[in-house]
């Protein structure tokens, strides 16, 4: 299938600009997917990232705190990952280990890939 839309002067058949339109949506769909999985990973970062700084209400405070807030970021990246994944494979694309590369994504959120937790049900 080709990402070429229909030339304005050939005869269109209307397979081929629903064909077209659907590989525009796949692709478009994809691209939001892979920021939102990239958003996903930068904050799971930047939280692991910050969790060298001195706590405010304590070190008991933080431990309990982070690990809740930790658990959520890695949840939502891995929710992220498996969306993109699965929009991948939509669009041919079946090998994950280029993306799991390229995006750098953590072990433990790749592993949870998948797994419903209670983010995914609510939204």
């Amino acid at each position: 299938m080709t990402l070429r839309p229909p030339a304005p002067h050939a005869v269109c058949h209307r397979g081929e600009a629903l064909d077209y339109e659907i590989a525009r949506e796949q692709a478009a769909a994809l691209g939001r997917l892979g920021r939102a999985l990239e958003r996903a990973l930068t904050a799971l970062s930047e939280f692991d990232g910050r969790q060298g700084e001195p706590a405010k209400d304590g070190p008991a405070t933080r431990t309990a705190s982070h690990g809740a807030a930790r658990t959520r970021l890695v949840q939502e990246a891995s929710d992220a990952l498996w969306c993109f994944i699965i929009q991948r494979e939509a669009c041919g694309l079946r090998d994950p280990r280029p993306v799991l590369r390229a995006y750098r994504v953590p072990a433990d959120v790749h592993n949870r890939m998948g797994t419903f937790g209670r983010g995914i049900s609510q939204k």
